[in-house]
């Protein structure tokens, strides 16, 4: 368990590092423990986040281990769904970081246009699940239908709320979410420019070539 609770903390620190976090620094990550239970972020005050900040819950719902603050015990579903739903999802994310948040407001998908998207693994345009009040099962199920609707994505964008990113672990759902919020900073700063174009049809294939060559 400590390894995944220091990989937590080190999530959360490239967050703060990289200037994406809104500016009151909330968040909640998360990393899966096994098969059937996860480690959470006990609140979502993360600023100088701790190793026993955490608590182990499982993904019927059910806080194994810690105290978790009401306000996070709410959004257990929001991780716990993920994972049920993608295996290969280790590490979960959610802020409100100022760019994507845009989008949120909007109600806007976040096109992939960003070369870096195809490199981090976001190789689609990012969905967007309708409002929902926080952690309600409507809330939860908008966010699992469109991760089914979108299997390519790692991120859904919460309608009027921030967004949520997944990836192999929290460290890569960090880097994963700086990326996205680079990508939604420079489309907001393109519309000046006349907007974003988008990406030839074969630059993934392109990047997946590129990068084959020098591994």
């Amino acid at each position: 368990m400590t390894q995944q609770a220091e990989s937590i903390v080190r999530a959360a620190n490239i967050l703060f590092e990289n200037g994406v976090m809104s500016h009151t620094g909330h968040a909640n990550l998360s990393a899966r423990l096994g098969a059937d239970s996860m480690l959470l972020t006990i609140d979502g005050q993360v600023r100088n986040l701790t190793a026993d900040r955490v608590a182990t819950v499982g993904l019927d719902g059910v806080v194994r281990e810690g105290d978790l603050d009401p306000t996070n015990a709410e959004i257990i579903a929001m991780h716990s769904e993920i994972y049920k739903l993608r295996s290969d999802v280790g590490g979960i994310i959610h802020t409100h970081s100022p760019s994507l948040l845009a989008f949120a407001m909007a109600n806007q998908a976040l096109p992939c246009r960003y070369e870096a998207l195809l490199r981090w693994g976001q190789s689609v345009d990012v969905p967007v699940a309708t409002w929902a009040p926080r952690g309600s099962d409507k809330s939860v199920s908008a966010i699992i239908d469109q991760a089914k609707a979108h299997p390519e994505t790692k991120a859904v964008i919460l309608g009027n709320h921030g967004v949520l990113v997944f990836a192999s672990d929290p460290v890569a759902t960090a880097q994963l979410l700086t990326v996205l919020e680079e990508a939604a900073e420079a489309e907001l700063a393109a519309i000046g420019l006349g907007g974003a174009q988008s990406l030839p049809e074969s630059a993934l294939a392109a990047i997946r070539e590129s990068m084959a060559r020098v591994r």
